[in-house]
């Protein structure tokens, strides 16, 4: 197969990493395939009765982490017209993919709307990853399948094959682009070809619905940097454990639905890092992943928002995973001399 042909492969299924990019399906899947949702079990409850300590350990560190305690939040300054940030979780589960009463009257009386990437069309999709192919597959002679075991192999290309592609290609593929598809499960691809859309969309939707102009505060360019400046090192670690829970996909999704739902999103990393310590790998595989996909994200997305905030009435939305912490949104806004206080 050569490496236009490759190429034109994964640009079809990347747009399917709605947890990265919010790129929209275009796998093929039945509509009648399609559960009213996609059900799983709670990894974080089963963890508070089969392993407590390291459920308490879990929570912890959730607990001490900052800004967890809501999913909206107002951005005031004196002078200014407020604004607001939103925490999303890019699925298309129906518990989290809805918008409030209260979400829906702030993006109506906001004057701007800002999503983490606003051109998601089919055309800015293939023009990014045609312009930054090298940092989706391997163009150098170098091959995913010398890192892995047989059986770890074996199971990327089954999971590169339920995505709509020749396993062969696999070994073409860089480790953060097959540990994407291992954390889409086959339901969530069904719902979003099913024409159930993920929370993001949604706010878009609903500023369509009122005329207001849609910013990106990232490019499709910044987020696939930010995915492959990872170190290739803890790309394949941090791969290989979501090896070792590959057939618990709806269970990872049912897992962040309720932390989300509970405004428990602060545990989100502590638990990934737990699993991670009982695959017996190191957590700190995760260490470049934290700094590439959320400290620095933050920064960007920081300094792309202030000129909107600093105008007012804007409505931000980003992945919830961006707001907790000292170096999450909300932190970073009011160091920047914003009030920010919870919602809801």
């Amino acid at each position: 197969m050569t490496f236009s042909r490759n190429l034109r492969f994964v640009c079809r299924i990347v747009s399917v990493l709605a947890f990265v990019s919010l790129l929209g399906p275009r796998i093929a899947f039945a509509a009648e395939d399609a559960p009213a949702r996609c059900q799983g079990a709670d990894m974080l409850t089963e963890m508070q009765s089969k392993a407590p300590d390291i459920y308490k350990q879990v929570m912890a560190e959730s607990d001490a982490l900052p800004n967890t305690q809501a999913m909206l939040w107002k951005i005031e300054k004196t002078g200014v017209p407020s604004s607001y940030l939103f925490g999303t979780m890019h699925l298309s589960d129906p518990r989290v993919a809805t918008l409030s009463p209260t979400v829906k009257a702030d993006i109506a009386q906001s004057k701007s709307v800002a999503l983490e990437v606003a051109d998601l069309s089919d055309t800015a999709v293939a023009a990014a990853m045609a312009k930054m192919a090298s940092l989706i597959v391997y163009t150098n002679g170098e091959s995913l399948k010398k890192a892995l075991t047989d059986q770890e192999y074996k199971d990327v290309q089954q999971t590169v094959a339920k995505a709509g592609m020749p396993g062969e290609l696999a070994a073409t593929m860089k480790p953060w682009l097959v540990s994407m598809l291992l954390a889409t499960s086959d339901c969530e691809r069904k719902q979003l070809a099913a024409g159930k859309t993920v929370l993001d969309l949604q706010v878009a939707a609903e500023a369509q619905k009122h005329g207001i102009a849609i910013t990106g505060l990232e490019t499709i360019e910044d987020q696939l940097s930010a995915l492959a400046s990872v170190p290739n090192d803890q790309q394949i670690a941090m791969l290989k454990v979501g090896l070792k829970y590959l057939d618990r996909a709806d269970d990872m999704t049912e897992t962040l639905v309720q932390m989300y739902v509970k405004r428990q999103i602060g545990a989100a990393m502590p638990f990934q890092l737990a699993l991670a310590a009982q695959s017996g790998i190191s957590p700190s595989v995760f260490d470049g992943f934290k700094k590439s996909l959320l400290v620095d994200r933050n920064a960007r997305m920081r300094d792309a928002a202030l000129p909107l905030l600093d105008k007012g009435d804007a409505f931000i939305a980003v992945g919830a995973l961006h707001l907790p912490g000292p170096t999450g949104l909300v932190a970073l806004l009011r160091q920047s001399g914003y009030t920010v206080t919870p919602v809801e």
